[in-house]
């Protein structure tokens, strides 16, 4: 890897982790369904603008309709989840469960999609998920029922991740690929439409006592256009350059930017339990993205 490739790599983990953040100040105050749509939608509009800019052909070879549910799948469910508990989990244990994804990815490629589960990623999944319950059970926050609710909705969301990856590969992938801008941008148009109908519902009938102040949108904007529209251009590039295994690498890197700015931010508190229960999903995460002695493929 280059070092611009390691300068992405961290800098894509400081903006995800950001994400968490954002959600946490945002959430509260005009609800999840409402955070996820205008999420979304920024986002759709900010990739829109990307791909005017850079003159890209908005050619989907037939696969539109695919790219719009990969989109409700990918981000329109996720999205929503991950909002759900912003308004019940300080924004460190969202970004801590958020790195369960590649571990969901192996459970479910095991049970629906025929991948072969090796011994060391059945392991791997077997730490992550005791690195979960340590994180849930002995963290700073006493768990109760709301909470709990909170990391359900987190695994809901992986769970949709690690779905969205396989039907990826089978939808977009194995029939001729397409240019990853426009799976990016026609995958956030169609989280906008499955949430828009939510968002209409809600506002009109349970609308937030407040719409919030400018500090509000400007962190809702940031969450869109920064965390959203500009970090899957980022993403995209490192799968071009250091190809998906290695890509999967930031999920390393989310959860302690997510907890750290937590703390600098939010004033959130960190204990023995963050660090012990996100070491473990660290190492789960390293053994089920690993590939000992295979020489990585030249991007």
């Amino acid at each position: 890897m280059r070092p611009s490739d390691y300068a992405r790599l961290l800098l894509l983990g400081a903006i995800w982790g950001f994400s968490f953040l954002f959600m946490r100040m945002v959430a509260p105050v005009i609800g999840a369904i409402p955070t996820a749509f205008f999420r979304v939608l920024f986002a759709s509009l900010g990739l829109i603008v990307i791909l005017l800019a850079l003159r890209t052909r908005w050619d989907f070879q037939g696969k539109l309709r695919q790219t719009l549910l990969l989109g409700a799948i990918n981000s329109g469910v996720p999205f929503l989840m991950y909002t759900l508990a912003a308004r019940l989990l300080p924004a460190g244990y969202s970004a801590i469960f958020n790195a369960t994804a590649p571990l969901m990815g192996v459970l479910i490629g095991a049970l629906f999609f025929h991948e072969a589960a090796t011994a060391r990623k059945l392991i791997g999944v077997t730490v992550g998920l005791a690195g979960v319950t340590l994180l849930t059970a002995v963290g700073p926050v006493a768990m109760g029922w709301p909470e709990l609710l909170g990391a359900l909705a987190c695994l809901v969301a992986t769970s949709c991740y690690g779905i969205s990856g396989f039907l990826t590969q089978r939808w977009i992938h194995e029939r001729g690929g397409l240019n990853p801008k426009l799976v990016a941008t026609g995958s956030q148009f169609g989280a906008t439409l499955l949430l828009l109908p939510f968002f209409a519902a809600s506002a009109t009938l349970a609308p937030p006592p407040s719409w919030g102040n400018p500090s509000l949108w400007l962190a809702l904007a940031a969450l869109g256009l920064l965390c959203t529209a500009w970090a899957y251009i980022l993403f995209f590039r490192l799968m071009e350059n250091i190809g998906p295994v290695r890509s999967l690498t930031v999920t390393f890197l989310v959860p302690a930017f997510g907890v750290l700015w937590g703390v600098l931010f939010l004033g959130e508190q960190v204990s023995w339990a963050h660090l012990a229960g996100g070491g473990m999903i660290g190492l789960a995460l390293w053994l089920v993205v690993s590939h000992p002695g295979q020489k990585a493929a030249r991007p």
